[in-house]
């Protein structure tokens, strides 16, 4: 007979199972898979760069979080009415994103996959939390490895079987719209089966008042900063429609430059305290600048030569949009979920140092594949047959042919980077957990992702400046800083400790 516990337990891992789809479905929609939609619709590189921007909500996530936490939305719980609203409105969203065209109303596009981004972060933020207030602690461990599961299952849907599904179907609206529709089941479901978590036993200590007016008069200074920092670039006679990309990226530079200062001195002034508490605190441990600075830079060369993997694989290389869903969305991801496997078990033998650092090395290396392909080009190494396929909700009708160069450079980057993830994270696990508070993570996590969205509009506007190879070669000079942190900085590394390995980590 199946006791009550067990009963609960299922429960609470089929809830955790459900979240870990619906966090990861967005991810893509606004990274890659828009990249290809972008592409096909034949927008230009150096723009499609520039899109790379539509994910800052990701490295800002950690300003408005305390929000979430503090405020609950009525009559559907704590945590649950956050999760089914973000759910329910990245469907509008996405309902929205099918409806518009990439090159006719670029604006719009943007403005729509900014939005989505937005709503996909804070629905991150509410899914970490309720994960966290939902398992006890004999469960956590079981509960983390559910989610990731999830959450790359629904990577490989959105990042590789869109890319399948749109080549078969010669529609990205058609898949835009079929992944709003399973958003919306995942909210219904939200509402439906996931069970309440209690609400928070004491308020914060700080006025919910305040806090508002805080992080209003933030977004005022992003919003003024712009504004006059683009307004200043007019003045000095810079046209931001100028057709030279190069113009475009120092107005993109400036525009961020200034209003992020503005944005932190209106926050201070005006008492937005969870945010000043946050950043007051992490400054004032020993070395926080230097562990910042790694953060930013470790995956940095990585994230550079990823940044526009599928523009380069669809347009520079010419491989259809199946192949790259096979390739590098499919396969890639399960040998990313391999190589975090690989690296959690070789930590068990290594030093955090030495694994940032043979990792490290190891992720600069397998940009160099990269360059290979660029430089030999499609069909160097001969092909395999991939035979025809009905699993249902994806086909193959005909047998398609693989490129054997594209999946060998494919199989080093994802499994390098999968072990490269794993020692990352847990980097940021043993400072978040031996010298940082929770809101610490969410500062640091937000920061690791600063070069996967920063880098975007140079990648864009360089490689279109130098070509494929040369910009892969600089991938390789631009992941050089990060491996000479782990080096410089090995004696504070080495005294962090061993902390425990999450395998398969999130990106």
């Amino acid at each position: 007979m199946v006791s009550r516990h067990h009963v609960g337990r299922a429960w609470r891992l089929l809830a955790i199972l459900i979240l870990g789809f619906a966090s990861g479905l967005p991810l893509a929609l606004t990274g890659q898979a828009m990249q290809a939609w972008l592409t096909v619709d034949g927008v230009d590189l150096a723009t499609i760069g520039f899109f790379g921007l539509v994910g800052i909500p990701y490295t800002f996530k950690f300003l408005w979080a305390p929000l979430m936490d503090r405020f609950e939305l009525p009559w559907l719980g704590r945590r649950r009415g956050w999760l089914a609203l973000t759910q329910f409105a990245l469907a509008g969203l996405l309902w929205w994103m099918a409806t518009l065209s990439p090159s006719a109303t670029p604006q719009l596009f943007a403005l729509a996959a900014v939005l989505v981004a937005f709503l996909s972060a804070s629905q991150d933020v509410v899914v970490d939390a309720y994960r966290t207030d939902l398992l006890p602690e004999e469960e956590r461990g079981l509960g983390a490895s559910v989610h990731v599961f999830a959450y790359r299952l629904a990577m490989i849907l959105s990042g590789g079987i869109a890319l399948i599904w749109a080549g078969q179907w010669h529609s990205w609206p058609r898949v835009y719209g079929v992944m709003a529709t399973i958003l919306l089941v995942c909210g219904v479901l939200s509402l439906v089966l996931l069970p309440r978590v209690a609400s928070a036993s004491k308020p914060l200590d700080s006025d919910p008042r305040r806090e508002l007016l805080g992080f209003a008069a933030m977004i005022a200074g992003v919003v003024v900063g712009y504004a006059l920092a683009r307004q200043a670039l007019v003045l000095a006679g810079l046209n931001p429609n100028d057709a030279n990309k190069w113009i475009q990226l120092l107005f993109v530079l400036v525009e961020i430059a200034a209003a992020l200062p503005l944005a932190y001195w209106l926050a201070k002034r005006t008492g937005f305290e969870t945010l000043n508490r946050s950043l007051t605190s992490y400054f004032a441990q020993n070395g926080a600048a230097a562990f910042l600075l790694l953060i930013i830079l470790y995956k940095l060369g990585d994230a550079f030569a990823g940044s526009l993997t599928t523009p380069f694989l669809i347009k520079g290389m010419g491989f259809l949009q199946e192949e790259v869903g096979i390739a590098n969305k499919v396969i890639g991801i399960w040998l990313t979920i391999l190589g975090a496997f690989v690296g959690g078990l070789i930590m068990t033998r290594l030093s955090l140092y030495r694994a940032l650092l043979v990792f490290g090395v190891l992720q600069l290396v397998s940009n160099f594949g990269f360059y290979v392909l660029a430089l030999l080009g499609k069909g160097a190494w001969g092909a395999v047959q991939v035979p025809a396929f009905d699993w249902g909700f994806v086909s193959l009708h005909t047998p398609a042919a693989l490129d054997w160069l594209l999946l060998t450079v494919i199989a080093g980057e994802n499994i390098t980077g999968g072990m490269g993830t794993v020692a990352f994270v847990a980097l940021l696990m043993a400072l978040c957990n031996q010298r940082f508070s929770a809101t610490h993570y969410a500062l640091l996590s937000a920061f690791a992702a600063v070069g996967r969205i920063y880098v975007s509009p140079l990648s864009g506007v360089l490689s279109e400046s130098i070509g494929w190879p040369a910009f892969f070669l600089f991938s390789l000079v631009i992941a050089a800083p990060g491996v000479f942190m782990v080096w410089w900085m090995r004696h504070a590394l080495a005294a962090l400790g061993r902390p425990p390995v999450p395998v398969g980590a999130d990106d």
